[in-house]
């Protein structure tokens, strides 16, 4: 069966342009590293080179006969296809070698060779016209197999990224599926472009956005994770930290015994806090509330008249790290201080939407509308907020009545 080449023909404008697209972008996009670059360059690269190849083997196929190299073009062409499907595969898998799919991209390419001086994968006849030999699907095997394992790594994306995400992968393995059966059953004789070259520049290019999107979400993920950090440094009230200092600083005089137990309670608030900057995920509550236990002991050498009580009968779920002390700290700071005697309590219990955090004071109150707009005083309280909204989908309210005290709940779901 004949076709006319020059409908065909017409694609190839537009998959040039494709590639040479796809080229420029990859070089100039900063979201996408070295490496990533070098495999969607070699890639791109590939894919010209099967532009060409079907190009020539067209016009080769209705000129002269020149047996040597048509055979030699056709050697080409069922050898690369394999190799660009294995270069997906570090697009999607990332992290292997993927030796054994090598040793099968040099299994399919020693036996297309064996065409130079054999007919047991193909030859080309008297009449210029491609035979296939007995191992002929060679190739096609091979491609299935790869494809087979690059289907496989594309489903496994659904664990990792967004769902809609994973149809760029996974659509472009359906479509070269979907052009090779059309290549292997529907074969026209002198087509310009093969439906598997079409299929495969048209999967650079969409990989190449998936790769795009990944590296992107990546970049957005390191920002929030710079940003925990920068809300994290924020708890660490300087202040408090030279306060203490001072304290100890008086107490090696007054009383060393006070100063080495305050010490040793300061060095483990400090390590806490610490510790926090690198814990991503969320911690038991006990280790937060044995976090404000430091911190409320070493608060109460400089004001004996603070006391921090506890009623936490449900301690069985976990919060972002500072999310508990960071409240209790800003109620000595702001509210009980003023107090002859301030009285803060922590309680926990758990409800039937799921668990809830109570830090209630008797200190001086605040008008709390003004604080969700204050960019000073209230800054930690929007912080603890936010990390609780953002890690485990919980909430924070605040009540709050000048002269009379502050409540501070959080609602944690069920995880």
């Amino acid at each position: 069966m004949q076709i006319n080449p020059s409908g065909s023909g017409i694609l190839l404008l537009p998959l040039a342009l494709q590639l040479a697209g796809l080229t420029f972008a990859v070089i100039v996009d900063p979201y996408i590293g070295r490496k990533h670059k070098s495999v969607m360059l070699i890639i791109a690269a590939l894919g010209c080179s099967l532009i060409a190849q079907n190009m020539v083997d067209y016009h080769l196929g209705v000129s002269a006969v020149n047996v040597l190299l048509r055979t030699l073009v056709c050697i080409f062409g069922y050898s690369v296809r394999p190799v660009i499907l294995v270069l997906f595969f570090y697009i999607v898998g990332k992290r292997r070698s993927y030796l054994w799919a090598w040793i099968l991209v040099a299994f399919n390419a020693a036996v297309h060779f064996t065409a130079l001086f054999s007919s047991i994968c193909f030859h080309i006849d008297e009449n210029n016209h491609y035979i296939r030999g007995p191992l002929g699907f060679c190739c096609h095997i091979v491609s299935a197999v790869l494809l087979i394992y690059l289907g496989y790594l594309s489903v496994k994306e659904y664990n990792r990224v967004r769902k809609w995400e994973a149809l760029f992968p996974i659509s472009n393995v359906l479509m070269i599926i979907a052009a090779v059966v059309l290549d292997t059953f529907f074969v026209f004789e002198n087509v310009l472009v093969s439906y598997t070259t079409v299929a495969t520049v048209s999967s650079c290019v969409f990989f190449y956005i998936w790769l795009h999107l990944q590296f992107v979400r990546e970049h957005e993920q390191a920002l929030k994770e710079e940003q925990r950090i920068q809300i994290m440094m924020s708890q660490i009230r300087p202040h408090f930290l030279y306060n203490t200092l001072s304290t100890i600083q008086a107490l090696c005089k007054t009383d060393p015994d006070k100063a080495f137990e305050t010490t040793e309670k300061f060095g483990a608030y400090l390590r806490q806090n610490i510790d926090s900057l690198g814990e991503p995920k969320l911690i038991p509550i006990q280790k937060e509330l044995d976090h404000v236990r430091i911190y409320a002991e070493i608060e109460a050498i400089r004001f004996p008249y603070v006391r921090v009580e506890y009623d936490t009968p449900d301690l069985d779920f976990r919060i972002p790290a500072l999310t508990v002390q960071p409240l209790v700290e800003n109620a000595v700071r702001h509210g009980v201080r003023i107090r002859s005697e301030g009285i803060i309590t922590v309680r926990t219990r758990r409800t039937k939407e799921g668990h809830e955090i109570t830090v209630q004071d008797n200190g001086r109150g605040f008008d709390a509308g003004a604080a969700e707009t204050d960019d000073g005083t209230h800054i930690g309280l929007r912080n603890v907020r936010e990390r609780v909204e953002q890690m485990c989908g919980g909430n924070l309210t605040v009540e709050s009545v000048i002269d009379r005290g502050t409540t501070v709940v959080i609602r944690i779901p069920f995880q």
